[in-house]
């Protein structure tokens, strides 16, 4: 598996498009303007990541549109269909105050006010009006919260996510 210190995961390869190679990108990237800037990607073969040059890259219907170095033709496209595509880490930007989604999961989660451990967050997913996250507490439920400022406090890579959750959200 590849070395989440290293490489992040930043979508997967949906489909073929055209005779000449390209291949349709769901992105799992903020923006596709992010996806699109890559200027080389990485997909696993055999247990190792195997690199590949961008040639263009250019959104389509929601999707990324890329061409490949070496990826000329309909037949060499199709054997990567629905493999995870991995960029470098120091190839995606990110703003100076902001984290990986992947350096997040696996952190504690505490109670502001007191410093209680609620659980470890396991999963973020995308909804309309915000990112939810997935907290698995101790006795193994799964706690939904928003992650909007009213409830995330503070992510801390090192220390952990303090958040304000509003009265009955982890009591039974």
């Amino acid at each position: 598996m590849p070395d989440k210190n290293e490489f992040l995961e930043c979508g997967r390869i949906i489909n073929t498009h055209g005779v000449r190679g390209n291949l349709k990108i769901e992105s799992w990237c903020d923006s596709l303007d992010v996806f699109c800037a890559l200027k080389k990607i990485y997909i696993e073969k055999k247990k190792e990541l195997v690199g590949y040059d961008v040639v263009s890259a250019t959104e389509h219907k929601k999707c990324a549109l890329l061409k490949l170095e070496g990826v000329d033709d309909m037949d060499s496209a199709m054997l990567l269909k629905n493999k995870t595509v991995y960029a470098h880490r120091e190839d995606i930007p990110i703003d100076e105050d902001s984290v990986f989604i992947a350096d997040m999961i696996g952190l504690d989660v505490y109670r502001s006010t007191n410093g209680e451990k609620l659980g470890v967050l396991c999963d973020i997913f995308e909804s309309v009006a915000s990112d939810i996250y997935v907290i698995k507490t101790e006795d193994g439920r799964e706690v939904l919260v928003p992650g909007v400022d009213e409830f995330i406090d503070e992510i801390d890579l090192q220390k952990g996510i303090t958040i304000s959750p509003i009265p009955g959200m982890f009591e039974d």
